[in-house]
């Protein structure tokens, strides 16, 4: 578009240049795309790198980079420890699913993690040696692969209080166990108003969705062959999300929401299965609505082009402001229980219909009986509210289960057993897992 504008006094000529279509680039001059591919900044035209004509190249494609199969590879490269995780996970997001019942080598194929190679054998796809590799294996694939996570960087000579790497050697370094690590820590201290769920205590608020949702996106639009890798900082300002790789679409398409185009599709996949992040293009738009409602703060994202390095980066900043309160309620009200009071004149009515979880009895049997009978009904569908509120909170103690459940420390212990949950770590800092049947 071309037109001609006004600017102090002075006319000038405006030439609006459209951002090309990925799977057109990269658009160069002459013949040789490594000499005559140019990109424009916000002081010129210069010349780009072979790295990111690489990008571009990658980009191009309509199939997701981490869907490729890596033939030279098997399934020995996975930590077997994070797919008992991720599976654990799945198994508490879908208790009754078909895929609960497969081996780790069927369940990873339908899941994405491996495919078949050439040799028409299984192999690890890119995206399940991101997800559940090795850092050591990882690296053979992706040589510029790293994870960090920071909190408090500018504290003193300590330059940060807490930190994860991918190279410390100590962990899997792959992108599901940083992901998880990373996201409790990032969610430590946040608010949590009082909202019930039937007669659970929801304590998965919208704040923690929305990290739950930003550190996703960061991981499945993110160049994992890009240098500088993936780092999530975390401070009393907020937090500061940086993933290498600019956003496929523009910004102000993604902001808007509706458009989903992640460069890591398999990623995504995996994630979404166990409820984490978007499928339809809404992720980044509900996260900024979400954050400007709670902190009144903007959210800003952009795209760095820093020594040749394209970076995507999203902030987070409080403003200096504490969570509003009141606000978030409003976001998931629909969850909170509010039952419709009866007036002085409104005489109760003798329901003839069976109660939800409950078992219609012959009127002339025995008190007793009635009352094993839904003991009994009570034991097939009470759990499903335990599996629900280990999965909302699990860090929850024994004592607040045995209270919003309204059961015996007993009760409690048999359930714990019966649907094969356990605590994981230390008696202070762990956490609830569902583990899979030996």
């Amino acid at each position: 578009m071309v037109k001609i504008e006004q600017i102090d006094g002075k006319t000038i000529l405006v030439v609006r240049v459209p951002r090309a279509e990925r799977a057109a680039r990269p658009i160069y001059v002459g013949m040789d795309p490594k000499s005559g591919t140019y990109r424009r900044n916000h002081e010129g035209d210069y010349h780009c790198s072979l790295e990111e004509m690489s990008l571009m190249f990658r980009d191009a494609s309509f199939v997701t980079q981490d869907a490729k199969v890596l033939d030279k590879m098997d399934i020995s490269v996975f930590c077997m420890k994070t797919v008992k995780h991720y599976r654990n996970f799945f198994r508490s997001t879908h208790i009754n699913h078909l895929w609960n019942n497969e081996d780790d080598e069927m369940f990873l194929r339908k899941i994405g993690a491996i495919g078949i190679g050439e040799d028409g054998k299984y192999h690890p796809t890119a995206a399940g040696l991101l997800m559940f590799g090795y850092e050591y294996e990882i690296t053979r694939e992706f040589p510029n692969y790293f994870l960090d996570y920071q909190e408090n960087r500018s504290l003193g000579a300590t330059r940060w209080t807490d930190r994860i790497v991918s190279t410390s050697g100590d962990w899997s370094g792959n992108v599901f166990d940083f992901v998880i690590e990373a996201l409790n820590r990032m969610q430590q201290g946040l608010k949590i108003p009082f909202v019930l769920k039937g007669n659970l205590r929801v304590d998965d608020t919208p704040i923690h969705k929305l990290l739950r949702e930003a550190i996703t996106n960061a991981c499945v639009h993110a160049d994992f062959y890009g240098r500088q890798g993936l780092v999530i900082q975390k401070s009393e300002d907020g937090y500061r999300l940086s993933n290498p790789g600019t956003v496929r679409i523009s910004i102000s398409d993604a902001i808007e929401g509706g458009i989903s185009d992640p460069r890591n599709g398999i990623m995504l996949k995996i994630f979404s299965l166990i409820e984490f992040g978007e499928r339809a293009g809404s992720g980044l738009s509900g996260i900024c609505k979400r954050w400007e409602k709670v902190y009144h703060t903007p959210v800003t994202i952009e795209e760095t082009h820093k020594n040749g390095v394209d970076r995507t980066v999203l902030t987070l900043s409080t403003g200096g402001h504490e969570q509003d309160v009141k606000a978030m309620l409003e976001l998931y009200a629909d969850l909170i229980d509010t039952p419709e009071p009866q007036t002085d004149q409104e005489t109760p009515q003798t329901d003839t219909k069976t109660p939800p979880n409950t078992v219609a009895e012959p009127q002339n049997e025995p008190q007793n009986k009635k009352k094993a009978s839904l003991k009994r009904t009570q034991e097939v569908h009470e759990p499903q509210k335990l599996l629900e509120a280990v999965r909302m909170n699990p860090t929850i103690t024994k004592a607040a289960l045995s209270e919003i459940l309204g059961i015996s420390t007993s009760t409690l212990k048999r359930w714990l057993k019966s649907n094969n949950i356990v605590w994981i770590g230390h008696s202070k800092n762990g956490h609830w897992e569902t583990v899979l049947p030996e």
